[in-house]
């Protein structure tokens, strides 16, 4: 064997118990038709080709004699990015088509490819302009692409962007959804059904290579960038007429009773959704709406919320006001939603000191106190009504000291209930005019952290994370930490190890009846409390297996029953939880019934 191969075989190996001879037979089959290039022995090819020799070629692939154990570990071996699915699910994201936003926010990117927000240089904006925006397509090419990297693709989180959900009409938005569940469900006929799609937006004429998106777009973003026509108007220019465009749309619809049956379909599909996560803003939020995102399966709603200011707000554009977030932020909590929301530092208008201050409500204010947040600094993109104000001099980027110094206090102050989920956007440093490019922000700020000899202050989830660490059961201890909101008491069950890392955890609300009486219609009743998260981490077991992290020993049942026990000594007569369709016969086995929008289990015999 030569000198290269065995470096290569070692360097693939090292950390896991794969046979090296399996890993040379693999290699050998692999490259015995290529030249001798390093690049033929990268991972990104050979665990594509190891999984295409297993379903299409008996031999060589019944040569190499790889039994189930030597397949675990090959996979371990080989798998491309495993922080993604570290934290116990395979994560997709797809984006919306281009749409018109009823805001106009200073700090907003203005790309005519794209929905408000977003940026065509974006990597799951560009996977969404090659499958034509469709959700089925979009979800097709991810499962692909997981697989192929070694990924379980069992459990699938599901997050829909695209700017304002409920700016979309209705009928495309049940069409989404709809196209999202069949495409999970599809299983073997998936490729087949794909390429029949592709081949309708082929033949509908609609483009979706970069040289003649970028052609058809040029004119009116230039338009767009000089401040010669609106966002808007460029959208109704390139779209509105679009003989292509229209016949996609007249296909893009779906009934509320199709979702129902593709959802039912779910359950026991080989992809199943474990979280279905949309984003929206907070003056969209009211009750009506919230319920049909529940009919939907909706777990988790990212709400842009940027910050408390009234100022920084008006100065912003920003058309909303504390009293509009404070409501939506109850309303998410009572129906159960998972609040992700988005803020910002460095707004025009605001400085370091008042950032740290805006920072310091949000986490410590009852009306607020999300469960997870986006908190990255504002960039300068070319297009925005941001770029006047640079070029006056009237804002300026933050230095990186600045920065830093205000994202490690805010991190500092998060509580053990908040993740802190980035501190960064997708956007491509070509398009960041001024402000962060480094996409190493966060590791710069736990540095920063870690030399003032804070590291142990810091509470956030994400930073506690057991990840891919084996867990054992008897190491771990449960944890309450119990904080009060504007309309309920809530408790954060968390499983820890001797060093405070998080093995799994779960939120239970137990809302004030005062809360549920100051607002009509709600799906819930003041005897019921609810679990609005159970999460345990490691990597992503497979369906009724185990993983090599915490999944799958009986964390989450331990933490549901808990959950149970101490809502029934709160008084409360049951417990709903806001499951996903993946997660339905889950809680079913833990003794909750399908109860309309949740499943519910009594507490009082």
């Amino acid at each position: 064997m030569d000198t290269i191969l065995l470096e290569i075989i070692e360097e693939i190996r090292r950390g896991t118990a794969v046979d090296h001879k399996v890993l040379a037979r693999i290699l050998h089959e692999h490259n015995k038709n290529l030249k001798d290039n390093r690049d033929h022995f990268a991972k990104k090819h050979l665990l594509p080709y190891y999984f295409n020799a297993k379903n299409t070629k008996e031999e060589p692939w019944r040569s190499w004699n790889v039994d189930e154990q030597t397949e675990r570990a090959l996979i371990a071996a080989l798998q491309m990015k495993p922080r993604r699915t570290a934290s116990g699910v395979a994560t997709i994201t797809v984006i919306t088509k281009p749409w018109f936003c009823g805001s106009d926010c200073l700090y907003c990117p203005n790309d005519v490819r794209m929905p408000k927000s977003y940026l065509h240089n974006e990597p799951a904006c560009q996977r969404a302009e090659r499958n034509w925006f469709d959700p089925y397509l979009q979800v097709a090419s991810r499962l692909r692409a997981l697989s192929q990297m070694g990924h379980p693709t069992d459990k699938i989180e599901l997050i829909v962007l695209g700017g304002t959900w409920d700016d979309y009409p209705p009928e495309y938005r049940t069409w989404f959804m709809a196209e999202l569940f069949r495409a999970l469900n599809d299983g073997d006929v998936m490729e087949e059904h794909a390429a029949q799609r592709r081949a309708f937006y082929r033949e509908a004429g609609i483009l979706n290579d970069e040289q003649g998106l970028a052609s058809a777009a040029k004119d009116l973003q230039e338009a767009v960038n000089d401040g010669k026509s609106s966002f808007a108007d460029a959208l109704r220019a390139l779209y509105g007429n679009n003989t292509a465009w229209a016949k996609a749309s007249a296909m893009q619809h779906a009934t509320l009773e199709e979702i129902d049956r593709l959802q039912e379909e779910n359950e026991r599909a080989r992809h199943r959704c474990v979280g279905l996560v949309v984003e929206t803003r907070p003056e969209t939020i009211t009750v009506p709406k919230l319920a049909l995102l529940r009919r939907l399966g909706c777990t988790k709603v990212q709400i842009g919320i940027q910050s408390l200011d009234q100022n920084i707000l008006d100065l912003n554009n920003r058309h909303t006001d504390p009293h509009a977030i404070q409501e939506a932020f109850a309303l998410l909590r009572l129906f159960g939603f998972k609040i992700h929301a988005h803020f910002m530092v460095n707004l025009y208008g605001a400085t370091p000191a008042g950032d740290k201050l805006d920072y310091e409500k949000f986490v410590t204010d009852p009306h607020y106190l999300p469960d997870e947040v986006k908190l990255y600094p504002c960039a300068l993109v070319e297009g925005t009504g941001l770029v006047p104000h640079y070029e006056d001099g009237s804002w300026r980027p933050y230095t990186e000291e600045e920065l830093v110094d205000v994202l490690s206090h805010d991190t500092l102050i998060t509580p053990p209930y908040m993740r802190i989920s980035r501190m960064i956007r997708d956007i491509s440093a070509c398009d960041i005019l001024v402000g962060n490019k480094k996409t190493n922000l966060r590791q710069m700020v736990e540095g920063h952290i870690e030399k003032t000899g804070r590291a142990e202050d810091v509470r956030d989830i994400r930073y506690r994370e057991i990840n891919n660490r084996t867990a054992e059961a008897s190491d771990l201890t449960l944890h309450d930490v119990e904080y009060e909101t504007a309309v309920s008491t809530e408790h954060f069950l968390q499983w820890t190890t001797e060093d405070d890392r998080i093995a799994g955890f779960l939120r239970l609300s137990l809302p004030r009846p005062d809360a549920l009486a100051a607002r009509e219609n709600l799906p819930i009743a003041a005897d019921q409390a609810m679990i609005r998260e159970v999460h345990v981490y490691g990597a992503a077991a497979k369906l009724h297996a185990t993983s090599k992290g915490a999944q799958h020993i009986g964390l989450g049942r331990k933490l549901v029953e808990t959950a149970c026990a101490m809502a029934e000594e709160a008084g409360y007569a049951s417990v709903n939880v806001i499951s996903a369709i993946g997660t339905r016969e889950y809680y079913r086995n833990l003794g909750f019934n399908d109860a309309g929008l949740y499943q519910n289990r009594p507490l009082r015999q």
